[in-house]
């Protein structure tokens, strides 16, 4: 009997020891140093506050529920303790094998993790699932410098959807990007399993996720075997069993992730580049992208074509479609404007060009029935060649798609057309400083915009613009 009285006494105090309770404030307490208490001393507001929190927090408390943390007092020695790591020491790689260097043949290589990966957390390798199209995973490319800079040497592989693996075409960073569609709730068998196995074979040392997972999304992240397994998951109950394979979660504000705009990837940034022993914070670089010179050539082709000129000519890109190579985001599904009130602006355009940027060629058509057909059209569906064709002009109008956040990586000079003031302050922060005029609809919809201020605004973009 006194063996069996103390089973049920000791199953609540182990479930009420706030050590072994996974943590569910997780992002409250990271960005409440952004609303502090009127009571709170003003020390407890500046940013290394935010450090004691990562600091603080332990592993996913039910992988381990007698894991305290960090341990204040253990010496690590000498070797592999501070600073960042070094570049890859391994022999060169070897030209013949697409895989870099093999010394032994394949399953006869014995795989040794390094002895920084645990001490220090280096990362050789690191896998980037993002989630979406062409303008999310284009906001996703600072986040990717961020760990080139963290992590010296590191070898970055993205893993996106058709649509998004475009993208990359304009990122030096990353060594290979795969297509595979992670928001398919239902995969083929052969082909996650298939997938699964590429994933494993290249060894990650870490892995991040911008899909929100669940314990499936979780359960595929945790197959690829990696050391740092790090995801965002639902904010709601679906959440539940996905941080038994994670080691870093990330609670999404809202089941749409691209709600948070220019800054919809914060919790992972801020995680990616936390303080550690001597190293300060990893500052988040800006949103930067290279072009080939091949990709120019071909652009430079289309629009000579269609009657434009380099330097003398505006494009205009968020012609209402269908077609997924609008590069609208998620986060802003009003973000077309119908083809009539285009050619309203572009009738008030003197001395440059309008180019219309068609996402199908269905609405070549369309333009030239409404706008004339002496109108200056351009088909274009990958972000490379339209982030060419803006590099070249003189400037750009366009609604919220990733044609402004392409012209305000250039700065250059841009008129964007937004549903509201809202929407435009979280996509197009600090727009003043990127030579972007934001003009946005009184009534929350984008159809209802005014014309004519988009026209009088044209007039202080660029003095090169002129309007009657």
């Amino acid at each position: 009997m006194a063996a069996t009285s103390l089973l049920p006494k000791s199953i609540p105090y182990f479930l009420t020891n706030p050590h072994s309770l996974p943590s569910t404030t997780t992002t409250t307490s990271k960005l409440s140093f952004l609303n502090p208490p009127h009571d709170q001393p003003q020390c407890c507001t500046k940013r290394p506050n935010l450090q004691t929190v990562h600091l603080k927090k332990k592993r996913n408390p039910w992988l381990d529920p007698f894991d305290d943390g960090i341990d204040p007092d253990l010496e690590y020695g000498t070797l592999f303790t501070d600073g960042k790591q070094d570049e890859d020491p391994r022999p060169p790689d070897n030209p013949d094998n697409p895989y870099g260097f093999l010394k032994f043949p394949k399953a006869f290589n014995v795989e040794i993790a390094g002895l920084a990966l645990k001490v220090r957390g280096d990362v050789r390798r690191c896998c980037c699932m993002v989630a979406g199209g062409v303008y999310e995973n284009l906001l996703f490319f600072p986040t990717i410098q961020l760990i080139k800079d963290r992590y010296p040497g590191v070898q970055v592989d993205v893993v996106a959807s058709p649509r998004g693996k475009q993208t990359y075409e304009m990122n030096k960073n990353v060594r290979w990007a795969d297509a595979y569609d992670l928001d398919d709730d239902f995969p083929e068998p052969r082909v996650y399993t298939d997938f699964v196995g590429i994933l494993k074979n290249r060894y990650y040392d870490m892995v991040l996720s911008t899909k929100l997972a669940g314990i499936g999304h979780a359960s595929f992240i945790f197959m690829t075997s990696a050391e740092h397994k790090a995801s965002y998951v639902y904010p709601n109950v679906n959440s539940v069993g996905a941080g038994l394979f994670l080691s870093e979660t990330f609670t999404a504000e809202t089941t749409n992730l691209s709600d948070g705009g220019y800054h919809m990837y914060n919790q992972m940034v801020d995680w990616l580049g936390k303080p550690f022993r001597s190293l300060t914070r990893q500052p988040l670089p800006p949103l930067k992208y290279s072009l080939s010179k091949k990709i120019k050539e071909v652009v430079e082709a289309k629009y000579r074509n269609a009657g434009a000129e380099r330097g003398k000519y505006v494009v205009i890109h968020g012609i209402e479609s269908d077609s997924q190579a609008s590069m609208q985001s998620r986060g802003d599904t009003d973000s077309l404007l119908p083809l009539r009130l285009w050619a309203k602006i572009a009738k008030g355009i003197r001395d440059l060009t309008p180019v219309f940027v068609i996402p199908h060629e269905r609405e070549r058509e369309n333009v030239e029935d409404i706008v004339g057909y002496d109108a200056s059209i351009v088909f274009i569906t990958t972000p490379a060649q339209l982030a060419a064709l803006i590099n070249d002009s003189a400037g750009l109008i366009a609604t919220n798609t990733a044609a402004i956040q392409l012209a305000t990586a250039r700065e250059k000079p841009s008129i964007g057309l937004f549903c509201s003031e809202e929407k435009a302050k979280i996509f197009v922060p600090d727009a003043e400083e990127k030579r972007c005029t934001i003009i946005a609809s009184k009534t929350g919809k984008l159809i209802d915009i005014d014309v004519e201020a988009v026209k009088n605004a044209i007039k202080f973009v660029n003095v090169s613009l002129a309007l009657v």
